[in-house]
């Protein structure tokens, strides 16, 4: 059962059945037939596609974010800005694709060698809540350009978005099957990853479920990308415009509300600016607005689903107990849903819990150290590796330290963000392999070495 929970009030507001094994088997084989005939066509025509559903988006744009909001929680304009996010990277793979997978041929005196791009088929696409339909769309662009299908198992608790993501391709005149939507528990997962019309598996969400399906895949041998958790540092050096840091620290650590792999969770201050830092940043988490989701003002809505709450909860009091200082916040919203106050927790180690464990939902932990050395040790001491903000103005002394610091990505005065010309995803436990940019096209495809000798008299 799929159920539909508005976080902002804990009404439900729909079910679904689980799709059965006959629906399952029928949908995989659809699939694998109308890839078969997609990935015959030229990348051009493949291309027409995601125009076609960047159109779509942008045409139910109020109403698909209204699903998203109803589902999620995320304030209405966060919501609207996600689905434009969606269309904006088919129009980018609409224009790069063809130039992206054109084959590369390779000097010899006497052979016509080249590398070529071709697609590996059907690919499972496991995906999390928050984003629910960027994380979809981010993958689905790229992929159907390179000429892949998918198979869609999303998150269980939006159905709807699902649901809708479905509607967007039928809408965009996507072949019947390309794109299979299946509403399955998580415990069917394994069987469709060992499924011979199955050939990889994408996953975005936690570090523990990507333990899982990397090792269900691995036993296939089925290629993976995996986009896992994070626990970000944002170090602010003494040299850095600190209004401007703890400004953009705010959106850093709070868009989404908080929900997200990428945003920012060990803000790592030197000690000899963290007073001023702590000062302006507290200054501007208590302006933020925490209120209904569809209020256009609102800046902080409830939590995706209470057993999140309860658990952010449970690693403040943690870090509370075990001397952390909380600034501001700290507690649950008292009001319908599943809202947490934005909270800052001061003094934090890099034994507490907030350090230790990725903080999903809006709670910032202040890491004080006495040096730049120390600012890079801490920012690598954890399990994840995801992304980094450094905030500075020595520019110079900036190109060294990205090259210290173990993430997927680093962002020099500015905040992380996904961008569709840039590689993006993770190392250590925060995941392997790439989405976005060139390299995230040709993840899903067999680089094919092609040797052509001299024909024969």
């Amino acid at each position: 059962m799929q159920l539909s929970i508005n976080p902002a009030t804990g009404e439900e507001l729909a079910r679904f059945e689980d799709h059965d094994a006959t629906f399952i088997d029928t949908a995989l084989d659809r699939a694998v037939a109308a890839q078969r005939s997609w990935r015959a066509l030229e990348v051009v025509d493949r291309v027409a596609l995601l125009r076609r559903i960047a159109t779509v988006l942008r045409a139910n744009l109020a109403r698909y974010a209204q699903l998203i909001v109803f589902e999620v929680g995320k304030p209405v304009v966060e919501a609207e800005e996600e689905v434009e996010k969606c269309a904006k990277n088919c129009d980018f793979y609409a224009e790069n694709a063809a130039a992206y997978l054109a084959d590369e041929a390779v000097q010899s005196n006497a052979t016509q060698s080249m590398i070529s791009y071709d697609p590996l088929g059907v690919v499972l696409a496991i995906m999390p809540w928050n984003y629910p339909f960027w994380q979809f769309f981010r993958f689905a662009a790229p992929a159907f350009a390179a000429g892949n299908g998918a198979v869609l198992k999303h998150a269980n608790n939006v159905p709807q978005c699902a649901e809708a993501i479905k509607e967007v391709l039928a809408a965009a005149g996507a072949p019947d099957g390309l794109a299979e939507v299946l509403l399955i528990p998580p415990g069917a997962v394994a069987d469709l990853i060992a499924d011979d019309r199955i050939a990889a598996v994408t996953l975005t969400g936690s570090t523990h479920v990507g333990t899982i399906v990397a090792a269900q895949a691995g036993q296939a041998l089925k290629k993976q990308v995996l986009e896992l958790g994070g626990s970000d540092p944002f170090i602010v050096l003494s040299d850095a415009d600190i209004e401007q840091a703890a400004a953009m620290a705010v959106k850093a650590r709070y868009i989404n509300v908080g929900q997200s792999c990428v945003n920012a969770k060990r803000f790592i201050v030197e000690d000899s600016v963290a007073d001023a830092f702590v000062e302006a940043f507290k200054r501007h988490v208590e302006a933020l607005v925490v209120g209904d989701p569809f209020d256009r003002t609102t800046q902080i809505g409830p939590m995706a689903r209470q057993n999140l709450r309860d658990e952010l909860h449970r690693q403040v009091e943690a870090t509370r107990g075990e001397g952390g200082v909380v600034v501001v916040g700290g507690t649950p919203v008292d009001r319908p849903g599943f809202y947490y106050a934005p909270t800052i927790i001061d003094h934090v180690t890099s034994t507490m819990t907030a350090a230790r464990e990725e903080t999903f939902g809006p709670v910032a932990a202040i890491l004080r150290v006495p040096d730049v050395e120390t600012a890079i040790r801490l920012a690598n001491e954890t399990e994840f590796g995801l992304g980094a903000s450094l905030w500075t103005s020595d520019l110079a002394r900036a190109r060294t330290i990205v090259r210290r610091i173990d993430a997927g990505a680093v962002f020099v005065n500015g905040i992380v963000a996904s961008d569709p010309r840039l590689p993006f995803g993770g190392v250590k436990r925060s995941g392997y392999g790439r989405e976005l940019g060139i390299v995230g096209m040709r993840e899903f495809t067999n680089i094919k070495t092609v040797w052509i000798g001299p024909a024969q008299a």
